[in-house]
């Protein structure tokens, strides 16, 4: 495995995207656990991806305009509907009891959305990987599926630290009504605005 892919990966996954934004929102809303679950959630949220570019089926998705831009304007309305929930559930940054937290599995179901309707994770992939395995090298596929899970083992590290960070000062920030207030429509823009690019990309 090459340090340049490792510096790549990293780079990528550090970069603030829609997986970052929606696990900040997650930790500051609910809590640390909360934030490592949506870590975890986005993460499971690359498999699909990773699976579709070993299997070749990626290059249907790239191939038929149709498909692609089906899937990119579903994930699209997808972050528009978070932007809306962030600013409509008023009491989700003032909840101070993490035992009266979301359900994890909603976490896990809404981040895993979040990532599997971005169908540039696949373009992405489809790019990346093949960069980093020789063609006619045998057991080609298996070595994609390793880089493939140390992209997914560094996603979930970097994520989980923001998520972690996030929820360490979620206590001082529910102090203050108007940074509460502030934090939503933060990510209510940010949500709006990664649809936005995510429909005309």
């Amino acid at each position: 495995m090459s340090i340049t892919f490792l510096l790549t990966t990293l780079v990528v996954v550090v970069t603030p995207g829609t997986g970052v934004v929606y696990t900040l929102a997650a930790a500051l809303a609910h809590g640390r656990r909360a934030g490592l679950v949506a870590a975890a959630g986005c993460t499971l949220g690359i498999v699909p991806h990773l699976a579709l570019t070993i299997t070749g089926l990626a290059a249907l998705l790239h191939g038929s305009a149709l498909l692609f831009g089906l899937i990119r304007y579903l994930g699209a309305a997808y972050l528009l509907y978070m932007a809306f929930a962030v600013l409509r559930d008023k009491d989700a940054l003032t909840v101070p009891d993490e035992a009266e937290a979301r359900p994890a599995s909603r976490v896990v179901a809404s981040a895993v959305l979040v990532n599997l309707l971005n169908p540039k994770l696949t373009m992405f992939f489809v790019a990346f990987l093949p960069q980093f395995v020789a063609r006619d090298r045998p057991g080609a596929t298996v070595c994609m599926l390793q880089l493939g899970l140390v992209f997914m083992a560094l996603t979930f590290a970097v994520f989980a630290a923001y998520g972690w960070c996030a929820g360490a000062v979620r206590g001082r920030l529910l102090d203050r009504p108007r940074v509460v207030t502030g934090v939503r429509r933060t990510f209510a823009l940010c949500f709006v605005g990664l649809g936005a690019r995510l429909a005309v990309a």
